[in-house]
């Protein structure tokens, strides 16, 4: 790890994470069982059909220590959480650091859109958000992990070679070079080194 992004990551203080397939399993191995005590906000746009409730808080809230919730409308953003957008809804990040939702018209046939969670966070946050871009079938994530890139954030995503499925790291590279690209595991170990840069 190069100094430059070693003190980049101590200005960290929201990570947002974009997946559609093969999503499940990817942020099973990026988060489940984080390290305690965890400090940093992590909030996630997982694809899922819309009309189906979201099992996700309830899946994760079992695989690890930090507190999970499903963003809603208004909800303040704290440390030490992770967040999931609800099924049906585009979630936002507000300048006042809440959550927002809408029910727009779907942003590359996605509702929840990773790029609108991610242009907005990174309004909100500017250089201290990070994203990252997981495994997908469509381009979602491409234009919201530029638009981190633009801010001052720091952007990860995963090796095309290492997803199920390809196509959104491919699109995510496509546009910009992040400052990191691995297979799941360096990604989790990217996003371990972070909270404990946020940490000093």
């Amino acid at each position: 790890m190069n100094a430059v992004l070693n003190a980049r990551m101590r200005d960290i203080e929201l990570v947002a994470i974009g997946a559609s397939a093969g999503g499940v399993d990817a942020l099973l191995t990026l988060l489940q069982d984080l390290p305690s005590p965890w400090r940093l906000p992590v909030v996630v746009v997982l694809h899922l059909p819309e009309g189906h409730e979201s099992r996700l808080p309830a899946l994760f809230a079992e695989r690890t220590r930090v507190a999970v919730h499903e963003a809603h409308d208004k909800l303040p953003i704290e440390a030490a959480s992770l967040y999931f957008a609800p099924s049906g809804y585009h979630l936002s990040v507000e300048r006042d650091r809440c959550f927002s939702l809408s029910c727009e018209p779907p942003v590359l046939f996605s509702r929840p859109s990773i790029d609108l969670l991610m242009i907005s966070a990174a309004d909100a946050y500017g250089p201290a958000l990070a994203g990252i871009v997981l495994t997908g079938a469509n381009e979602d994530g491409a234009r919201g992990l530029l638009s981190i890139r633009n801010a001052g954030g720091l952007t990860a995503v995963q090796d095309p070679d290492t997803a199920l499925s390809p196509t959104m790291p491919q699109a995510a590279l496509a546009l910009h070079e992040p400052d990191v690209v691995r297979p799941l595991s360096g990604l989790r170990e990217f996003l371990v080194q972070m909270d404990q840069a946020h940490a000093q």
